[in-house]
């Protein structure tokens, strides 16, 4: 059951990788790093490492994410690359 969770989180970052790489819109691209992230987090609790899971959640998911919002709100918020 663990080698499946572990399994469907690294095809997930991969596939939302790429997703991430052709998605135009910036505010979606953060969206999907958030993604990312989460995917990660699973990772680190599968492989029993709570703490940088932790980290990973409070700053990697969150404090970054709502840092990148906030500027691409600042610049307009329909910036597209």
């Amino acid at each position: 059951m663990l080698g499946l969770v572990i399994l469907s989180s690294f095809i997930s970052i991969i596939l939302i990788a790429f997703k991430t790489i052709i998605e135009p819109k910036l505010s979606h691209t953060i969206v999907l790093s958030m993604g990312i992230g989460l995917n990660a987090v699973i990772l680190f609790v599968a492989f029993q490492a709570p703490d940088v899971a932790l980290t990973q959640a409070v700053i990697g998911i969150g404090i970054s994410s709502v840092i990148l919002l906030m500027g691409l709100k600042h610049l307009g918020g329909n910036y597209e690359s």
